[in-house]
C-alpha cells in the first residue's frame, strides 16, 4: 500500500506561540505513527508562492494521513497554528 504524506509550508508570525503548536502537533503525529521526514525553516525556495517552514510527514497510507489531520488532537493543534501563521497544506499519496 502506498504511503500517505502531509506536505506543508508554514509562514509563522508568532514564533513563541508556534512552540505550543509544535508540542501539540508532535503528540498528534506520534499518536498516528507519523514520521517527520522534513522540517526546514529555510528551504531553498525556487518557484511558486508556497514559502515558509517546509514540513513533510509520512504516514502508513493516505487514509492514515487523513485520520491524523481530522483527529481531535491535531484539530486542537491546528486551531493554535491558524491563529499565528498562514499555511499551505496538502495530503498526497506516494508512489
Amino acid at each position: 500500500m502506498p504511503k500517505g504524506y502531509l506536505i506543508a509550508h508554514i509562514r509563522v508570525s508568532d514564533k513563541d506561540a508556534f512552540e505550543e503548536f509544535k508540542q501539540l502537533s508532535g503528540a498528534a503525529i506520534k499518536a498516528h505513527n507519523g514520521n517527520v521526514l522534513v522540517r526546514n525553516p529555510a528551504p531553498d525556495h525556487r518557484e511558486g508562492a508556497a514559502q515558509g517552514l517546509a514540513i513533510v510527514i509520512e504516514f502508513e497510507s493516505l487514509d492514515a494521513a487523513r485520520a491524523f489531520y481530522d483527529s481531535d488532537a491535531y484539530s486542537e493543534a491546528r486551531a493554535v497554528r491558524e491563529k499565528i501563521s498562514e499555511t499551505d497544506l496538502i495530503l498526497v499519496e506516494g508512489l
